[in-house]
């Protein structure tokens, strides 16, 4: 991840956060074998995930509803 310009978390070495000049930002979260991804641009998403299918074996299940037991909602609105 390295290369693709992320930098590890220092609290947490299984967060990856890649922050852009116009304030965008990606979060990818990795705990054994799930990913979350999370950011403020789906199109920088969807350019990471092209790049994770290219390097390894995954499907994308769309939209996490929960993750380590935790319920994810979202508000689209705000």
């Amino acid at each position: 991840m390295y290369e693709q310009g992320y930098t590890r978390c220092h609290s947490d070495h299984y967060v990856y956060l890649k922050r852009k000049n116009d304030s965008s930002y990606i979060i990818l979260l990795l705990y054994v074998d799930d990913m979350l991804v999370a950011g403020s641009n789906m199109q920088e998403i969807n350019v990471l995930k092209i790049k994770l299918v290219n390097s390894f074996v995954m499907k994308d299940l769309g939209a996490a509803k929960q993750i380590l037991r935790m319920r994810i909602t979202r508000d689209m609105n705000n």
